[in-house]
């Protein structure tokens, strides 16, 4: 099928190499505004020593995140939005679209400030094309020799045209903008010839006042620094507003030193972003710091301090043969500078956009291959609003902050990819270490904060906003960030830590495996009971820990494996519905036996395995006449007790309060059999919740004779206050347990359960004597596997529950919940009999927790 040839698209033609794509749009932003107009002062005021020192400083800064750059370009395919692609990818969507719209305010400010360099650099080459009134600036007081100074409306107005006349550019795509970068590149290198040549023939006082030539005494009298106040045009005088030090040196400087990522900027556009983004930025960068060093060492042996201070376009008027040529020259290389960065904002905003993190910015969003127009005029709009304030000097510390964010994110996340190791790091440039990327981002920090403190605050406050939105306003964008990769090597390395033995109590959480699938049809055709979710947030101490959904889907896997994916998708997105925090796990096998046994066996890694298993009761067996649920539930209660796992049973699930029912009176806990503290411990985690904050815990205990509560009542007491847990004692004798008593005083509905379970038990073990005589068996047979019946254990079974389910209904009747031991299965009972003792101890109670312990200790009474 063929495409037709859009006018939007990119043809092979318009993709730019290493020279055009890269290098020259880095040194066009490098070598700018600040090397003509500013570079000269800042030798005057900071000396010849400490100006080295500055231009190394900041060089390093940027050569090492050029290094970052290389490695992390070099390390697969490079789609549009450079850094922000880069950071992204390596850092996470949040991080990436935070430090890209930062990144992409710093370009479209430094468009205007390029702009603004032109524009006063046209006024003072010409000072009638001025439309307002210039100021004259007085020198140290006096007025020896009056400095003009263009007017700031003149620049307003001047910077809003230029901005327009750029912009045309841009709109007519990378074809046109390559075409004329090198008309604006050319001016640009034959201005710097000019400099040296003047700087090589000037003579004292030739061309102008205080200039000595190349002296060493000049050079020595430069050498040391000379911060002093200055008005806000960076005019010396004693009574300005401004005080220069090296810390706003370096935030007047730093801009002349950013413009690395122009290259990347327009990785969209180039042919192989992994050869072209190394060689050209690099290469620009080290070009560039050499070209400073230089011209620090040849500018402060050359004039005066006084004239360095005074001359804002000191470059101009050493420059050989005139002037002239300089100021076309410097008007046309910070055009090219502005043409850049109005060429590269566009770009990054679109690609943040077609990653579709941020809703908000689909406005901007381009197919591939065109060029980005709306990114483009808002950008536009946003570069005229700086140049309305009009203020240079204003305006360069924001810039400063904006780059030197994105190139910390550009050295953190290649410092991560590097520490981390992830087998898909593999990048063709081998000249990096973690140590330098680190490095690299520490030194952006610290020039940051050398700056200004209070700017770096804003700008890492306005960071932290756009972080935030994109989490509460984002969409999700998995991209296989270094932080996943992190986040799993951290998991690998405490689960080596916790090891496989024994956790102590201390240490202990419930690891809850919450078994979703019901005894039964599901409410509103969801995946899991609801109240099975918000019954596993109950069992976490202020959200911390972590559950397991599964689900057993009846089957052979491979028929079913994509069943078993959309049940596993769906599941997890019920549990995110939930706020539940854990995950989902869907297992096919023949029965929900075959299914359980082989996830208590497997399920979980380490110590990190579940440690409780949580059901629903199957109330329903009965009334639905289930005869499978019996054998099945016993099964999973000895399948837990073999594999050593706490078992949680709900009874009465479906009025299980949620987070908004608040509950009154007690949480009953029935304590018979020494579970290690479990029964204990869940009682004291059902009251950090706000449903049951307003509950009181009643420990009930048993004891053989009268004449023993006190002693027991007394020791439990003594137990809980070690445990710090506070629950009011109540010890229930063995005598109040009578049968009679119960029969002739309370007259209540165990009984009726009672007898009702013993009949259908008998029927039951006639059925089975039955079966035995016609097949001539000597054993009875139950669920397929033989029994030995004892009926008078069977009846003590029986009784026994019967007085523990008569006490709860005498004692419990108004608890908000209750908790009694879960007895074992009987060995030898058939699965039938097993359900009816359950049935008997939950009769009438509506809302139980069956619990069993393990061997092991839960709650410790030490420190």
């Amino acid at each position: 099928m063929q495409h037709d040839r859009t006018s939007c698209s990119i043809n092979e033609e318009v993709k730019s190499g290493t020279l055009m794509g890269v290098f020259i749009p880095c040194l066009q932003n490098i070598l700018g505004i600040i090397y003509y107009i500013r570079f000269s002062w800042i030798v005057g005021m900071a000396g010849i020593g400490e100006s080295l020192v500055l231009v190394a400083f900041c060089g390093l800064c940027t050569f090492l995140t050029s290094i970052s750059l290389s490695a992390i370009a070099t390390n697969g395919a490079m789609k549009g939005g450079g850094p922000y692609y880069l950071i992204g990818r390596a850092l996470g969507p949040e991080v990436g679209v935070s430090i890209g719209l930062c990144f992409f305010l710093g370009n479209a400010v430094a468009g205007a400030l390029y702009v603004l360099g032109a524009v006063e650099t046209f006024l003072d080459a010409v000072p009638s094309a001025g439309i307002f009134r210039e100021t004259v600036t007085k020198v140290n007081g006096s007025t020896v020799e009056p400095i003009q100074s263009p007017s700031s409306h003149d620049l307003q107005v001047y910077g809003i045209i230029v901005t327009i006349f750029l912009c045309f550019i841009v709109f007519g795509g990378v074809k046109m903008i390559n075409r004329v970068a090198p008309a604006f590149l050319i001016p640009v290198l034959f201005s710097v010839v000019c400099i040296f040549l003047g700087i090589f023939l000037a003579k004292k006082n030739d061309p102008a006042d205080g200039v000595t030539g190349l002296s060493m005494d000049t050079f020595k009298e430069n050498w040391s620094s000379d911060y002093q106040m200055t008005n806000s045009a960076g005019i010396p005088d004693p009574q300005g507003n401004v005080y220069w030090n090296f810390n706003a040196l370096v935030g007047l400087f730093f801009p002349a030193v950013t413009g690395i990522m122009a290259g990347s900027n327009r990785s969209a556009s180039l042919k192989d972003t992994q050869r072209s983004i190394p060689m050209g930025t690099l290469f620009a960068t080290l070009l560039t710091t050499i070209l400073y060093l230089v011209s620090v060492l040849l500018f402060g042996a050359l004039a005066t301090r006084k004239r360095l201070l005074t001359d804002r376009l000191f470059t101009a008027t050493v420059a050989w043969p005139f002037p002239a040529i300089i100021y076309v020259g410097i008007i046309l290389s910070t055009l090219g500078a502005a043409l850049q960065s109005l060429t590269g904002a566009p770009r990054l905003l679109a690609a943040i956009a077609n990653d579709n993190i941020l809703p908000i910015l689909n406005y901007f969003k381009v197919e591939d291959g065109c060029e980005p127009y709306f990114a483009t005029l808002f950008t536009a709009i946003l570069c005229i609003g700086c140049v309305i304030i009009g203020n240079l000097d204003l305006i360069t510390p924001t810039v400063t902050m904006f780059f030197l964010l994105c190139y910390a994110g550009v050295n953190l996340s290649c410092f991560l990819l590097d520490l981390l190791d992830a087998p898909s790091w593999r990048p063709r440039w081998k000249f990096h270490h973690w140590s330098l990327s680190l490095l690299g981002a520490s030194l952006c920090v610290v020039i940051m904060f050398l700056i200004s403190w209070s700017f770096t605050i804003v700008s890492l406050a306005l960071a932290s906003l756009i972080y935030y939105y994109v989490c509460l306003r984002g969409k999700a964008g998995d991209w296989g960030d270094g932080f996943k990769s992190a986040y799993f090597q951290l998991a690998l390395r405490s689960l080596r830590s916790l090891g496989a033995s024994q956790v102590h109590p201390k240490n202990w959480y419930p690891i809850p495996l919450i078994f979703c699938r019901p005894w039964g049809k599901l409410p509103e055709n969801v995946p899991c009971h609801p109240k099975l979710a918000d019954f596993a947030n109950c069992m976490k101490k202020k959200g911390r820990g972590m559950s397991i959904f599964v689900s057993i889907l009846d089957g052979d896997y491979h028929e079913r494996v994509e069943d078993s994916k959309a049940a596993c998708k769906q599941l997890a997105t019920y549990i995110d519905y939930k706020r539940c925090e854990g995950v989902a796990e869907i297992v096919v096998a023949p029965s929900m036996s075959e299914g359980f046994r082989g996830i208590v066996q497997t399920m979980g890694l380490g110590n990190l395995k579940p440690n409780i298993i949580v059901m629903r009761y199957p109330e329903i067996w009965r009334r639905e006449n289930l005869t499978e649920i019996p054998a099945t539930f016993v099964g999973i209660i000895n399948d837990c007790i073999d594999a050593n796992k706490a078992v949680v049973i709900v009874k009465g699930l479906d009025e299980w309060p949620n987070e908004y029912q608040r509950q009154y009176g007690t949480i009953d806990l029935y304590w018979i059999v020494r579970d290690g503290g479990l029964m204990l411990l869940l009682s004291q985690l059902l009251l950090t919740k706000e449903s049951f904050e307003s509950c009181k815990i009643q420990v009930f205990c048993i004891a053989e004779e009268d004449s023993d509560a006190e002693a027991l009542k007394a020791d439990v007491k003594k137990f809980l206050y070690d445990l710090r847990m506070q629950a009011e004692v109540i010890v229930i004798t063995i005598k109040s347990w009578d049968t009679t008593q119960v029969e002739g005083g309370q007259q209540d509905e165990s009984i009726e359960a009672f007898t009702a379970g013993q009949g259908r038990i008998a029927s039951y073990l006639g059925e089975m004597k039955a079966a035995a005589a016609e097949s001539r068996a000597t054993t009875l047979v139950a669920d397929g596997k033989p029994v030995n019946v004892n009926e008078k254990q069977v009846q003590k079974f029986l009784n026994t529950t019967l007085k523990l389910n008569s006490s709860i209904l005498r004692y419990s009747r108004m608890a908000a919940v209750v908790l009694v031991s879960l007895p074992p299965p009987p060995p030898n009972h058939p699965a039938y009999f097993y359900m009816e003792y359950l049935d008997l101890l939950v009769e009438n109670v509506p809302r139980l927790l069956i619990v069993r312990g393990y061997r092991r200790d839960v709650v410790t009474l030490y420190t």
